[in-house]
């Protein structure tokens, strides 16, 4: 009861098995005053099963679930064993039936809650299909729609529901200016939208094909399975032929072939076989229920062992919402310079200087970034520096915030302090981790005063500050060095890709239009919620359990009812009862883990 390699299962095809299960039982009631009835009812119970073991044998995949039914069932009727034939095939096929509605009700779970791809997008007053529409077209969003493409509204007031990316129930109020994104719903208000991505590269699009491709990577438990499956399978049958044939070679008394072949129907490793692949499926399919998009099962075994922590302080454990408090210098120019210089940078620190300047600034061909120490411009004929204080050559400023330091022409002019708020849950996703036994630690590259104040505040452990960003992985890479479990890192995504990459999990807070946050990562927490690291060490963990339980539980089992069956303890209905009952326990347990952890 286990094809695992014939998963697609459509529910048309329900009323047919089901249909087959119950003429199977009426014929097989019938056998019992005329026994050829009951070859007919094994046929029709029983037909694909030995169709699927014949196609395999022919492939040369010779030892797989559905031989072992077949080789059991054909010997039982060579022995005539017709009614245990006949039920054995019919269990088999109502056991198949439960296994295929679990999975695919762990599979629906996860389809609804990803029903974001929309239908058609509003171009021109007519419907389109979204992947016709370019860049800069603008499309109408009208009440009860899905937004088809990620773009910016250029007029309108409305409320979205992103809950179907970000777990979150309480809607977004967006107007002019703000961005919007594919997959949310339009509850209220029309809206114009200036798409800014293709269809392709829409983040529904991004969100679809990680969720599509989750299965593809494995945890090792997963691959342990596989392994297992291939050297238990020959193993069991080869141990069938010597239970039949050793002890009537020796002329040992009892009927040993019909021992053999309740052996055979017992050792069908299907428990272990479905459910390990169905219990990471069913923690992917309850993550991304609380907005958590973990990339595949092999990053549920890594999460649910974290040694540490880090995080990225700005836009991950503070809002990234940076507002210019205090200008110190005696150039009136300073805050012109310092904007014009940070005109092409997509840091919030700098859009923040540009937002208090407030006046509109030509598009300049000279700026050059320096990552991790800032930028140089020419701005009025006049070289212009903004950056930290070792990058323009003075002392640094007592300051709480971040200070950016401006020289013109070689000439040091003062500075201007920028302030970021704490985020409302970080204390809590600080202190729900180290309730988990986790330690927790900050990097960033902003001034150590600063970075310590949101250290003292929020009770983190360590902090690194002043790093650039190849500081970050060296960081990164040392602390690995040193953890008895993996190393979780937390960024937002927009200048992280390099240490998400390198930590044994990175996971991109506030996937919501970040590319780079959805690419680079293995899990992306899809809005700002920093407690939702926590969650998903939870639901890892709480995965884990159930991998483990069902693990034991098959196995422990499993090999009870195989000694009982070796030393003809056991009926080949009983086996029957075994194998399918085994299997339904294990699967009902995997499906636990999709429900929502606390």
């Amino acid at each position: 009861m286990c094809d695992h390699d014939e998963h697609e299962h459509d529910h048309k095809h329900d009323p047919y098995v089901v249909g087959r299960i119950i003429l199977s039982l009426l014929i097989f009631a019938a056998g019992f005053k005329l026994k050829p009835l009951f070859a007919l009812a094994y046929v029709i119970a029983g037909a694909d099963v030995l169709y699927k073991a014949a196609k395999n044998v022919v492939k040369g995949k010779v030892f797989d679930e559905n031989f072992l039914m077949s080789t059991a069932t054909v010997g039982a009727l060579a022995i005539k064993e017709y009614p245990e034939a006949v039920m054995v095939m019919v269990l088999y096929q109502i056991g198949e039936y439960f296994q295929h509605r679990a999975v695919e009700k762990s599979r629906h779970s996860i389809a609804e809650l990803m029903d974001i791809r929309p239908d058609y997008a509003n171009l021109g007053g007519e419907k389109v299909a979204p992947d016709t529409v370019k860049v800069g077209d603008v499309i109408t969003v009208k009440p009860g729609e899905k937004i088809p493409l990620d773009g910016v509204v250029i007029s309108g007031l409305a409320s979205v529901d992103t809950s179907a990316l970000t777990g979150e129930s309480a809607p977004r109020a967006v107007k002019t200016g703000d961005s919007v994104i594919s997959g949310c719903i339009n509850l209220d208000g029309v809206l114009k939208v200036r798409v800014t991505k293709e269809f392709g590269e829409s983040t529904v699009s991004k969100i679809l094909e990680l969720v599509e491709n989750a299965s593809s990577k494995k945890a090792k438990t997963e691959n342990f399975i596989t392994k297992f499956a291939r050297y238990y399978t020959p193993a069991v049958v080869g141990l069938a032929a010597l239970i039949a044939f050793v002890p009537w070679a020796l002329s040992v008394p009892g009927n040993w072939v019909a021992r053999a072949l309740t052996f055979l129907v017992i050792s069908c490793p299907c428990a272990l076989v479905i459910s390990i692949p169905l219990s990471f499926f069913a923690g992917i399919g309850g993550a991304s229920k609380q907005g958590i998009l973990i990339k595949g099962s092999t990053f549920i075994e890594t999460l649910a062992n974290p040694s540490a922590v880090l995080f990225d302080k700005t836009g991950t454990l503070t809002k990234g919402v940076f507002k210019v408090t205090e200008v110190v210098s005696e150039n009136p120019e300073l805050l012109k310079y310092a904007a014009y210089a940070e005109s092409a940078s997509s840091h919030p620190i700098a859009a923040a200087i540009r937002k208090e300047y407030g006046k509109e600034i030509p598009e300049l061909s000279s700026v050059k970034e320096i990552a991790g120490h800032g930028v140089e411009a020419e701005v009025d004929g006049k070289k212009v520096l903004a950056g930290n204080a070792g990058f323009i050559g003075c002392e640094p400023a007592d300051r709480d915030g971040t200070v950016v330091y401006v020289s013109v022409d070689g000439k040091y002019e003062g500075y201007i302090v920028i302030s970021d708020e704490v985020k409302e849950d970080s204390k809590e996703a600080i202190c729900d981790l180290k309730k988990l036994g986790v330690s927790t630690e900050i990097l960033t590259g902003d001034t150590y005063k600063t970075a310590e104040k949101v250290r003292q505040e929020l009770g983190v452990d360590k902090v690194y500050a002043e790093l650039l960003p190849e500081d970050k992985v060296n960081k990164v890479e040392e602390v690995i060095e040193e953890a008895k479990g993996s190393v979780i890192f937390a960024g937002d995504g927009i200048n992280d890709a390099p240490v998400l990459t390198r930590a044994d999990v990175g996971i991109a807070m506030g996937g919501l239009g970040s590319d780079a946050a959805i690419e680079a990562a293995d899990v992306v927490i899809m809005d700002d919620k920093p407690s939702k690291v926590a969650d998903a060490v939870k639901i890892s963990r709480k995965t884990m359990v159930i991998v483990k339980q069902n693990i034991v539980f098959a196995l422990g089992v499993k090999a009870a009812f195989l000694a009982l069956g070796a030393f003809g303890m056991m009926t080949m209905w009983g086996a029957v009862f075994a194998d399918v009952g085994i299997s339904l326990i294990a699967i009902l347990n995997a499906l636990r883990a999709a429900k929502k952890t606390k």
